[in-house]
């Protein structure tokens, strides 16, 4: 359990700043670039889907080396699977964990939907900025 929690909060902690990181890189690079606004929000999109990617891709791996840890063996696809399926709080429940790991499911759940919600805002503010340049 204790791996599990550090886990858990190792990720939390990267997944936040990764997430920051780009946000703030967006807001730096975007303003200062010569081209339409509706372009820049396509932008702001893709940059906030590539930061949860990757985001899902890093839960995704710790599902897989903690399935392995534990002796419950999951594929790195089902791994994959099971991380965009609890980061968006999707949930189907073809794929369950056991033991200590449900409670890196539930952490990822709601950093997801923090991470998701952050991101819907900072994409609200673009677009209030963008579409006021454009006018």
């Amino acid at each position: 359990m204790p791996f599990v929690i550090f886990f858990a909060l190792l990720l939390l902690l990267l997944t936040t700043l990764m997430h920051y990181e780009v946000l703030v890189g967006l807001s730096r690079v975007l303003p200062g670039m010569n081209m339409p606004p509706r372009l820049k929000l396509v932008l702001v999109i893709f940059g906030a889907f590539g930061s949860h990617l990757l985001q899902i891709l890093l839960y995704g791996a710790a599902y897989y080396l903690l399935s392995h840890a534990f002796g419950n063996a999951w594929a790195l696809n089902t791994s994959l699977y099971f991380s965009a399926e609890t980061f968006t709080s999707l949930g189907f429940g073809d794929i369950v964990p056991t033991g200590a790991v449900r409670l890196l499911a539930g952490t990822e759940c709601l950093n997801g939907l923090l991470l998701i919600g952050w991101s819907a805002s900072y994409t609200y503010i673009s677009m209030e900025r963008f579409w006021q340049q454009s006018q």
